[in-house]
């Protein structure tokens, strides 16, 4: 099955086969093309892959995968072979989810998501080994959680985090939890690694991920992925209450509010093309 994003690549790849010269303004449009195909990717992808991938002469590539590491765009692997996305291209892409306009589309989503749940809703992302808070709307409830947008918070012990990770291929995934410190927040924190993998498969078949008090004591938070159009997850919604007005399970039941919501967040993450 071809994705929509290979559909894209095919579309663009005279763009990327054409002449490389500093006057060409289709420069900047192969430079795109390259990052998408990195950040769609499962695994770091090494230039051999990228050229077959994007049907691009290796020695244009390479002009512009360096160019592009340079600038702190890429970011070489250990091996030395393999390319993934660097620090700017994260920030880059953290920045457009809070950009205005788009924070207005969806700050509407959430307004009526915490109309019908009651409680608190984010919108959340993945940067780097964190959790980032990228927008939320608040209960009118006097008692709630109170955390400012842009704030990072661990994957370990959180519904967000744990969703994250378990959306992930399964080689990023390991790699990734090897790096992690799981540090106890509260007495029902995971910090055995075996047994958060196991929570993780748990989490990735049902496709929702929880916190049962594992960040915050008294606290408990359930979370759905937000996915492009290729299915991959870009984000989530979470919701959190204090369990001395919600359990858990009054939590779970309102999943389905919450995953129709993360349908219509998905549009506005999703490119048109």
């Amino acid at each position: 099955m071809i994705t929509k994003s290979e559909q894209n690549v095919s579309k663009f790849s005279d763009v990327l086969a054409g002449p490389d010269s500093a006057a060409n303004p289709d420069r900047s449009l192969r430079a795109l093309l390259l990052l998408e195909t990195i950040a769609l990717a499962d695994t770091p992808m090494s230039l051999a892959q990228l050229s077959h991938r994007l049907a691009t002469p290796k020695a244009t590539l390479l002009r512009m995968v360096q160019a592009l590491e340079r600038l702190g765009f890429l970011l070489r692997e250990v091996d030395e072979k393999t390319y993934l996305l660097g620090p700017r291209a994260t920030q880059l892409g953290l920045r457009l989810l809070r950009n205005d306009v788009v924070m207005q589309r969806h700050r509407l989503i959430l307004e009526s998501l915490v109309q019908a749940l009651g409680e608190t809703c984010n919108l959340t992302a993945l940067d780097e080994s964190q959790v980032i808070y990228i927008d939320r709307v608040e209960t009118h409830e006097p008692l709630r959680l109170h955390v400012e947008p842009g704030t990072h918070v661990p994957l370990h012990c959180t519904a967000s985090g744990k969703l994250f990770l378990a959306e992930m291929p399964v080689d990023a995934r390991q790699q990734l939890l090897q790096t992690l410190q799981l540090t106890a927040q509260t007495p029902r924190t995971i910090t055995d690694l075996g047994l958060l993998q196991a929570e993780l498969e748990r989490i990735g078949s049902r496709g929702v991920g929880i916190d049962s008090e594992e960040f915050v004591a008294g606290m408990v938070a359930v979370a759905v992925p937000i996915r492009d159009r290729d299915g991959r997850c870009v984000a989530a919604l979470a919701c959190h209450a204090p369990t001395a007005r919600k359990s858990l399970n009054d939590l779970i039941e309102g999943i389905g509010h919450m995953q129709l919501a993360a349908e219509q967040l998905a549009v506005l993450f999703s490119p048109n093309a």
